[in-house]
């Protein structure tokens, strides 16, 4: 074996000879000048020589053992930290082409590769919990025994308390649907769908538990209150058109029905009931637009032609258009004044947000007989104003009247023409603009529609 060890071995077995046979060497040349030959001299000689070997073999072999203890003890430290995940120091390599200076290269090769693994897998592991952490659905993993492994930032906060690593799922989500998933996932190893509705009062999830191949589950929680909310919007919507719809159409069919079966036709009954026909039909053409010009504003594809308006200008363009309307029911319809500030609108839009405001006051507007249109500078932007002096709106009211199909008073609503989609129609094209709207109002007090506009700036396009 062509071994450096064996060959340092060697050469001190050499060396420690060679020393014997020059001690053996200067023994008998002493003793030839004192002229002693005898085998007792012999002896003496060999066994000095012997000694001095021994003594210098000794000498030598623990020097080279305390050399290579301090060696390996090195490199058993080194590799004991390796064990500990402690990959920062390396080993300091001899010059000596020994296997243990070999050796010691192959450990510090060894030891920058499982640094840069380890760092590659720290990289990998922080990037998935930040993407867990980025996702809108809350995440756990639990080991066989129910105990927490890990959950992202989302479990976190729909839990409302801390989940702690280690401890059971129970202590932080009572859920009953939510632990039976976990449950059955532990055990029958399958997953399992659920729906939990007490994890956060009024908010709906859906479970999805799924066994590890390490015997623990993972459990998501996915939010369905937005989903759910549109639905039930969705159903009402269906059901409040149809109801809309239905009312006129059974009135024009019963007429039409009543026309066609009278024997001995009246002309001024038929006239009549033409006329009620007719103002059914124009109810469902007006609820027809109307729903369009919804579905047009609640469209992600929904654009605004924004250009740098007079404030004054959209408000005396509003008063305008629907003076003739409110004289032909006896109401004023006053303008209060307005600035000259430039906002960003666009000028169709905003007349339908006009004249919706304005049709909906006057419907309740008949006891004050007045209406005041207006705005002012407020904070940088541009409040708007339609003010009447009817009755007012309850309190109760106010969080809703800008929903679709929601009315204060169903049986007039009806009655005037309205269908219910006006205000929803206000809100969506303010929001478009990037303002707000909202309402003030006491009963017996009359009631303020006001809106606002961010006003242009200088570099705003034309």
């Amino acid at each position: 074996m062509n071994s450096a060890l064996l060959k340092k071995i060697a050469a001190l077995s050499i060396v420690l000879l060679l020393v014997e046979a020059v001690v053996t060497g200067m023994y008998f040349g002493f003793a030839a000048r004192e002229q002693d030959f005898g085998w007792q001299a012999i002896v003496q000689g060999a066994l000095w020589s012997l000694l001095l070997a021994i003594v210098l073999s000794l000498v030598a072999a623990t020097f080279f053992y305390l050399r290579l203890a301090s060696r390996l003890g090195r490199i058993s430290s080194f590799v004991r930290r390796i064990a500990a995940s402690d990959f920062g120091g390396r080993l300091h390599e001899s010059r000596d082409s020994d296997e243990i200076s070999q050796l010691e290269a192959v450990i510090n090769l060894a030891a920058a590769h499982l640094d840069e693994d380890f760092a590659e897998l720290e990289r990998g592991r922080h990037e998935l919990a930040a993407m867990l952490d980025a996702m809108q659905e809350g995440v756990v993993a639990i080991n066989r025994d129910g105990h927490v492994r890990w959950s992202n930032a989302v479990m976190q906060r729909l839990a409302g308390t801390e989940i702690r690593t280690g401890r059971t799922l129970v202590h932080s989500i009572r859920d009953p649907e939510f632990l039976a998933c976990v449950r059955a996932a532990l055990e029958d190893r399958e997953p399992r769908l659920g729906r939990a509705t007490s994890v956060i009062p009024g908010r709906v999830f859906e479970i999805s538990a799924a066994p590890l191949p390490s015997g623990g589950a993972l459990i998501v929680l996915h939010d369905l209150t937005s989903l759910e909310s549109a639905q039930a919007s969705r159903r009402e919507f269906v059901a409040n058109v149809s109801h809309e719809l239905r009312t006129p159409l059974t009135s024009i069919q019963g007429y039409v029905e009543t026309i066609l079966d009278d024997p001995s036709p009246d002309p001024e009954v038929h006239r009549e009931f033409l006329g009620i026909i007719l103002k059914n039909a124009v109810r469902m053409n007006r609820l027809t637009e109307d729903l369009l010009a919804l579905a047009t504003v609640e469209s992600p594809n929904y654009k605004l032609a924004l250009v740098p308006t007079p404030a004054s200008t959209l408000v005396k363009d509003a008063v305008q258009s629907m003076t003739a309307p409110a004289l032909d029911i006896g109401v004023d319809l006053n303008n209060t004044g307005a600035p000259d500030l430039m906002v960003m609108a666009d000028a169709y839009a905003l007349h339908q947000v006009f004249g919706n405001l304005i049709q909906n006051s006057l419907k309740y507007a008949a006891e004050g007989k007045r209406i005041e249109v207006g705005a002012e500078e407020i904070d940088g932007q541009v409040c708007f104003m339609v003010r009447d002096f009817g009755r007012g709106i309850g309190s109760e009211h106010l969080e809703r009247i800008f929903e679709r199909f929601y009315r204060i008073d169903k049986g007039r609503s009806r009655e005037s023409g309205g269908t219910g989609l006006g205000l929803a129609i206000v809100k969506h094209i303010v929001l478009a603009h990037g303002g707000k709207v909202w309402v003030e109002s006491e009963l017996g007090h009359g009631a303020a529609f006001r809106f606002t506009l961010p006003v242009a700036t200088a570099t705003a396009p034309a």
